[in-house]
């Protein structure tokens, strides 16, 4: 077997692998051996056809597929793993035939590869810093909906039902007389004001007392879900069984120190305000980390194989469809409800796709490039600093951990040398405030 390879476009290698008759002869005769069980010729016992016999009934051209896909499996990783970082393979090859005969083969492949980065300007750029802060409208709204949270219901007696009341009610809906799927339910609670249900119905039931009963009027909407109810007129049937009043507490002291645990509304305040501006800042850090790399990104030369952005979709995909497992939807769900497929779905992340390699590729460069690393001290210093979280002993809790854990630690190690180093060498300026009109 001889072979030679020579670059392509888009990042790509050209690989060509001549086959010569020994090689070719042996894998025809296993690809004999892999299917002479399956024979049956009369004559011979059904598996035991000699090779021979099954060449002069069909030829060798009857071996030729499977040759191929034996010669390839034999030879493609042998090449790479003699070439090693010549080839960075970075996806699956594209194999075609270029020439086949009984003496020889000619296999040729498209492999696409780790591509070259021309890295742009990745020093003295300035980036418009993004910040967040905590609002007291913001921390006010925490302790509203605190008190929300801790609302209890009472019964209310001796007046009709009004917006903001909670009632129980029974309901049977018709359309012409007829009742229709859906429309019936008993002991239905029900928030007046919420726009749970379709036009008209809650107004209709606000001024009904216990123990009334009434028909509501109502038209479904145009664009209502069930195409057999869409802008129909429809009667609802309703019997008032109970009104109820949410009640919130006031926020005090008291409450506070009960609900929390914290000793009084500031010292709510002030750890809320504490937690949130973390999160804040953190969510700050990666946006301007983020717009430096993008900033990176635009005097940044790269030929982005396919293969990786696919891999990329593939996961965006994946993640997607995780997400909507959790909130109890399949994917094939959500693309029948939105009238879409996967590949649409997959022609949307494109983009992001490739704006995310990009970048990953530029983080891989500038690391290379600067030489960052993380140190054995730096590492066991991480490693004791999550056994202390867990209040285990840093050396037991190392033994515990595999190689992947370990790995993953010395990465974000240098992830954030990184960052710290882009930090350092760059300029974040402080956004413009806009001219308020007169």
């Amino acid at each position: 077997m001889q072979y030679t390879y020579e670059p392509a476009e888009k990042s790509q290698v050209k690989l060509s692998v001549k086959l010569d008759a020994a090689d070719w002869d042996e894998a025809i005769h296993s690809a004999y051996e892999k299917n002479k069980a399956k024979f049956n010729v009369q004559g011979f016992r059904k598996g035991h056809v000699p090779f021979n016999v099954l060449v002069g009934l069909y030829g060798k051209g009857f071996f030729y597929e499977d040759a191929i896909n034996i010669a390839i499996n034999k030879y493609y990783p042998e090449i790479l793993e003699k070439e090693g970082k010549n080839i960075n393979v970075v996806g699956d090859p594209k194999f075609s035939l270029d020439d086949i005969k009984d003496d020889g083969a000619d296999i040729s492949a498209l492999i696409p590869v780790m591509p070259e980065v021309k890295i742009g300007k990745y020093k003295g750029i300035k980036v418009e810093k993004t910040e967040y802060n905590v609002t007291d409208a913001e921390l006010g709204k925490d302790l509203n909906d605190l008190a929300e949270k801790n609302s209890k219901e009472e019964p209310v007696e001796g007046r009709a039902a009004e917006n903001g009341d909670i009632v129980v009610i029974d309901y049977s809906g018709s359309i012409d007389g007829v009742k229709f799927d859906g429309g019936t339910a008993t002991e239905q609670r029900l928030g007046l004001g919420t726009g749970t249900f379709i036009p008209g119905f809650e107004d209709g039931v606000v001024g009904m007392n216990i123990g009334d009963e009434r028909d509501i009027n109502v038209k479904f909407p145009d664009d209502y879900g069930a195409e057999n109810l869409k802008g129909k007129p429809a009667v609802f049937h309703v019997v008032l069984h109970k009104i109820l009043k949410k009640v919130v507490p006031e926020i005090t002291d008291e409450f506070i120190k009960d609900a929390t645990g914290e000793e009084n509304v500031q010292a709510y305040k002030d750890k809320q305000r504490e937690r949130k501006q973390k999160e804040y800042d953190e969510k700050a850090r990666n946006e301007n980390e983020d717009k430096l790399l993008t900033a990176i990104a635009e005097t940044t030369e790269v030929i982005i194989p396919d293969a990786m952005i696919d891999d990329e979709v593939d996961n965006m995909v994946k993640q997607f469809g995780y997400r909507l497992m959790y909130s109890g939807m399949k994917l094939e769900d959500y693309l029948k409800y939105t009238n879409s497929t996967e590949e649409k779905l997959r022609d949307s992340y494109r983009p992001t796709a490739t704006d995310r390699v990009k970048k990953q590729l530029i983080v891989n460069t500038i690391i290379e490039t600067e030489n960052m690393t993380a140190t054995e001290e730096e590492i066991s210093a991480k490693v004791a600093e999550q056994a202390a979280s867990v209040n285990k002993d840093a050396e037991e809790y190392r033994k515990g951990m595999d190689e992947r854990q370990l790995k993953y630690i010395e990465n974000s190690i240098i992830i954030e040398k990184l960052f710290a180093f882009l930090t350092e060498n760059n300029e974040f300026i402080k956004a413009k405030k806009a001219k308020e009109k007169k």
